[in-house]
């Protein structure tokens, strides 16, 4: 089994200055024309420097954070780079409503991960970017709107895994997921078969008015929460005495 490492920031988390960044990425903020878009860039680069610097053991001060840098790959996928050189690292991406969400996997990993508001959503939507087997179980679900919300959640990170994005028809992407919504915060199983007959095998959890997805190829036990602050590790008490902290090194 894969080790997969996550780490959640919000807005509030990120710091005023920007000495955290290397220098291309402040001349891509720079260039970043509307607020929201470089709130958001922000926020994602902090959550994921922030997780990438304790996974490889680089200290979690400013000056460490600035010597990794958040590229993008010609997939549109992230890419994390350090010294110039690629980190050994898989990292997948979300934000939604002022929170982002970053998982880190060893560089071999498939991954993708994402993280989604529960609202109402209209019944085009669901007949547009679903397969029939799961508009029969929003169809037949008593809470419609949070189970519409996994789905598309579950759709988000296989996508992100296949590195094809919305690129490719969300219905060759089917998902279903195991457990309940009531279970708050626990992560619970979830798998999505690609109509090439590629099978991911992942996990979901809701957090109140919130849910998170995660998927990797191969396979991972419940993600693990990165130890940041006040934060503890759900399974480890420090992730560099784990197989992953070593595969990164």
């Amino acid at each position: 089994m894969t080790e997969v490492y996550w780490l959640e920031q919000r807005e509030t988390d990120v710091p005023p200055e920007n000495d955290w960044l290397s220098p291309a990425e402040v001349l891509r903020l720079a260039g970043l024309r509307f607020a929201k878009r470089r709130a958001d860039w922000r926020l994602g680069r902090w959550t994921a420097k922030r997780a990438l610097a304790i996974c490889l053991n680089l200290g979690d001060h400013h000056q460490a954070l600035a010597k990794l840098e958040i590229g993008v790959a010609p997939s549109g996928a992230p890419e994390v780079i350090l010294g110039q050189q690629p980190a050994g690292a898989s990292i997948s991406l979300s934000h939604c409503s002022g929170r982002a969400v970053c998982a880190v996997a060893p560089a071999e990993a498939a991954l993708g991960c994402d993280v989604e508001r529960i609202e109402a959503r209209s019944h085009a939507f669901l007949a547009d970017y679903f397969s029939p087997e799961e508009q029969a179980l929003v169809a037949h679900s008593a809470d419609p709107s949070g189970l519409l919300t996994l789905l598309w959640s579950g759709k988000e990170s296989a996508l992100k895994a296949l590195h094809a994005g919305l690129r490719l028809d969300t219905r060759s992407v089917i998902v279903n997921p195991s457990g309940s919504s009531s279970d708050l915060n626990s992560w619970q199983g979830l798998r999505v078969r690609h109509e090439k007959d590629q099978v991911f095998q992942g996990w979901w959890r809701r957090d109140h008015d919130f849910v998170h997805t995660l998927v990797s190829a191969p396979p991972a036990d419940p993600p693990i929460r990165v130890p940041i602050g006040n934060q503890v590790a759900t399974r480890a008490p420090c992730i560099m005495d784990t197989t992953l902290g070593s595969m990164l090194r």
